[in-house]
């Protein structure tokens, strides 16, 4: 069940769309708390079964987290899974669609930590009301993706 979703029309393709969601090393140039992400091993591109280390940040305090490509189709979606540890902790989903004047992005993301880790990360990260503070951050996230795609040199 996905806890937040938004979505936003931007003026671009959606094959450009989608390269520029899943180039996930520029992902600190999008969202508020991804300050970077680097690919884990091989292959180091956007395939179901490739791994990134994403590190986010929330004022003072940092973390880092290991997410696995679980769907990757080219202008459609991009979809991965975040651990931390042995722990899930969520999933992102990214959906492209045609739309008049480009393409519609749907971002999704599902809670999937135990509800004692939830609990334990309120501190950690500082963050007490997860959803609510991703609603903000993914509205934040699609808006400077929309600037990038709809420049001429992104």
């Amino acid at each position: 069940m996905t806890d937040v979703e938004v979505e936003r029309t931007i003026a671009a393709a959606p094959e450009k769309v989608w390269a520029l969601v899943s180039d996930v090393t520029r992902m600190g140039e999008w969202s508020p708390e991804t300050v970077g992400c680097e690919w884990v091993g091989d292959p180091k591109e956007p395939v179901i079964g490739a791994r990134f280390k994403g590190r986010n940040q929330s004022g003072w305090r940092k973390w880092s987290t290991v997410c696995t490509v679980v769907e990757a189709a080219a202008g459609k979606s991009f979809v991965f899974d975040v651990k931390a540890g042995p722990f899930d902790i969520s999933r992102w989903e990214y959906a492209f669609e045609p739309a008049d004047g480009g393409t519609r992005v749907t971002e999704s993301w599902t809670e999937r930590r135990p509800k004692l880790m939830e609990l334990m990360s309120r501190p950690i990260m500082g963050i007490s009301d997860r959803a609510s503070h991703n609603r903000a951050t993914m509205q934040a996230t699609l808006e400077r993706l929309a600037a990038a795609a709809e420049r001429a040199d992104a």
